[in-house]
């Protein structure tokens, strides 16, 4: 297989601050490097949280199925394709972790090539792409995302997140994509603010003492909220405390400085 760097000799890099053990990844708040203009859009933890979390989702999800179903066509099939996808979607969020998010995106492309099927559940590319703030292409990742999965609150947060930064937070929210309802009251509340607007303090607040990842989930698109409004104070606030959260330290990001 051929080096990495030889097919993307000039990669674009985060500053990492976290064990790659933990797999999760911060894009500093504090770097000059990051390839945009508007420090609303300098939370890479906020991708790394999720990245982080999704691999150690204990329930069966969607995505997890994908590969099981992948492999399957493959056993089916003797193609290899399906298999080199995987590995390919694999690398990608090994390379976010890394700080390469760029790097990330190549692979995430390669997976779609080898297996278009990826297409529809490729989340991890939507995030990358807004964080490289490519939105009209994360918005796109994120509505196909939920044309396959209608019940996806997160996908079509972040769908809305993309959007707000092409056509403004109003425009944004006319075009919201309108799911399911979420079993976790914490996003079904997230999801009502985003969708209609509302006090990111009022969903920290009522998730405060309530279970850990409520809290963790309530201060992270608490987060969101304020940085689709260009607040950047803010959405650095609960950032960080989403990420100095028991949740978030759980995940090896207690111990960051942003």
């Amino acid at each position: 297989m051929a080096n990495f760097k030889f097919l993307n000799p000039n990669p674009v890099y985060f500053p990492v601050t976290s064990s790659l053990n933990s797999y999760v990844i911060c894009k500093s708040s504090l770097s000059p490097n990051l390839p945009n203009s508007n420090s609303s859009h300098l939370f890479g933890t906020t991708l790394s949280i999720i990245l982080s979390h999704h691999s150690f989702t204990p329930t069966l999800s969607r995505r997890l199925v994908l590969a099981s179903v992948s492999g399957i066509w493959d056993a089916l099939t003797g193609g290899n394709s399906p298999r080199e996808a995987v590995v390919a979607v694999r690398r990608g969020m090994l390379l976010f972790r890394q700080g390469d998010v760029l790097g990330s995106v190549f692979e995430f492309d390669k997976a779609i090539d080898l297996d278009p099927r990826q297409r529809a559940y490729l989340w991890q590319r939507g995030l990358s792409l807004y964080y490289l703030n490519r939105f009209e292409e994360g918005a796109e990742q994120f509505r196909v995302d939920v044309a396959q999965n209608p019940n996806d609150t997160e996908e079509s947060i972040w769908c809305f997140l993309c959007e707000a930064q092409l056509y403004g937070v109003d425009e944004a929210r006319r075009r919201f994509l309108e799911v399911g309802i979420d079993s976790r009251p914490v996003m079904r509340e997230a999801y009502l603010m985003f969708k209609d607007g509302g006090d990111p303090e009022k969903l920290v607040a009522t998730f405060s003492s309530g279970r850990e990842s409520e809290y963790f989930y309530a201060s992270l698109y608490a987060g969101l909220y304020y940085e689709s409004q260009n607040k950047s104070d803010e959405a650095k606030l609960h950032m960080i405390a989403a990420c100095k959260s028991p949740y978030g330290s759980r995940f090896g990001v207690g111990n960051l400085s942003l």
